[in-house]
């Protein structure tokens, strides 16, 4: 397998002394820098060949005749590569320019085989979970700033893929990832599809009127198409929506898509509209207002909102219930502070170099409770620390991205166990 061949030679863990094929002392000076792009597999490597130094690319294979199954022969980008590295060698190697390149043998220990082989095809969720308790504190804290930082730099790229569709406004992008959250999982994808299909500047237009902005969220998600609810407000909003459908020239969503499988009535996908409207109704700017919040108090007030009235004593339309208060509670409230907030601010401060705004960020996630679910809970038992949210987010980038794809051999947890024996 290539990859643990790459992890030995950027570890320099091979455990024989290297000889190029036809007899040369090869002393490794730099490995490089590992490329996972196309192109040789580590860049900016110094070698001394026999006393000689030589300075280029390296690249790794299985054995010598993948050089020639991959063709780089034939490809100008490999005439910088000054040494071919295989575990088996079984032909010679020539650029583009007919020069052959010194290749030399290494040999993976067999320690590091088994550990990965274990890792590699082992049935637990996360295949070092007896080790984690013995890894040093300190490694793994450190690990797991990484593992932050690397999970919202993976929300920027979807930030700033959104930022390009709407031609740099941030308004609508957070407009967009925030409409998303109010989904909270179940409705995630539709409550973006709602976003998508309502431009933020038409609810801007009828910012002023919560009955305007009720309507078209209501009107666009395809709840305000039937005929069987009576009451007064449904009517009214029915009325709003058909005159503000024509003006903008909309076209409504299928209702279906907005699901209330298995949900409590405070999180019926009514309620998180109507929760959602009122937000856009009483907080004009809200991008603006975030990235000059440097309080989490502020945040958490700007973002406690109700519904309106009708909702106090409804959780469907035309069906009456006690009065209960439809406040966004503590726990949703987190969601969309780490899931909308956190991100799009860390991305704005990645957008206009400014480090101190990234930084506020993670203090923010670092000031929140940690998320409840299947993965903190199973990464709980296994003794990682789990304080706050940016705690919680580790965990979930940890499981994603690397034990969910098996990338062992690119997370520090799995360096630790892999060189343990």
């Amino acid at each position: 397998m290539e990859d643990i061949l790459h992890y030995v030679w950027k570890y320099r863990l091979f455990e024989n002394a290297l000889i190029t094929t036809d007899g040369l002392s090869v002393e490794v000076i730099d490995v490089g820098i590992h490329n996972t792009n196309q192109g040789p597999d580590f860049f900016n490597a110094k070698v001394k060949i026999d006393g000689e130094m030589w300075a280029g690319n390296v690249e790794i294979h299985t054995s010598s005749d993948e050089w020639v199954k991959h063709k780089h022969h034939e490809n100008a980008n490999y005439n910088s590569v000054i040494l071919h590295i295989v575990e088996k060698v079984n032909g010679e190697v020539c650029n583009q320019l007919n020069k052959s390149i010194p290749q030399c043998k290494i040999v993976v220990p067999q320690g590091i085989k088994d550990n990965h082989d274990f890792l590699l095809h082992s049935g637990m969720q996360t295949p070092c979970a007896n080790y984690i308790g013995d890894m040093p504190s300190f490694h793994l804290h450190s690990w797991m700033s990484r593992l932050l930082i690397e999970r919202l730099e993976r929300k920027s790229n979807h930030v700033f893929d959104l930022l390009d569709r709407y031609n740099g406004s941030w308004d609508d992008v957070f407009y967009v990832i925030l409409s998303r959250n109010f989904g909270f999982g179940l409705n995630s994808d539709s409550f973006e599809r709602l976003a998508l299909s309502l431009p933020l500047r038409y609810m801007q237009k009828q910012g002023d009127n919560i009955d305007q902005t009720e309507a078209l969220l209501f009107g666009q998600a395809g709840m305000l198409e039937t005929a069987d609810v009576e009451d007064d407000y449904f009517r009214k909003l029915q009325k709003e929506y058909e005159f503000l459908r024509t003006k903008y020239t909309l076209q409504s969503l299928d209702a279906f898509l907005f699901k209330k499988l298995r949900s409590r009535p405070t999180a019926f996908p009514q309620i998180r509209i109507a929760q959602l409207a009122n937000l856009l109704y009483q907080s004009h700017g809200l991008f603006s207002k975030i990235i000059k919040c440097e309080d989490i108090g502020q945040l958490r007030l700007m973002f406690h909102v109700n519904a309106s009235e009708y909702w106090q004593t409804h959780y469907s339309f035309g069906i009456e219930s006690e009065r209960k208060s439809k406040y966004l509670g503590d726990s949703s409230l987190d969601i969309i502070l780490i899931n909308s907030v956190v991100p799009v601010l860390f991305s704005y401060g990645k957008s206009i170099g400014n480090d101190e705004m990234c930084e506020r960020a993670t203090t923010f996630l670092e000031q929140i409770k940690p998320e409840k679910n299947t993965i903190t809970t199973s990464f709980g038992k296994l003794k990682m620390p789990l304080c706050n949210a940016a705690d919680s987010q580790s965990m979930i980038q940890l499981r994603r991205e690397y034990c969910e794809l098996r990338k062992c051999l690119f997370c520090r947890i799995g360096h630790q166990f892999l060189v343990s024996k």
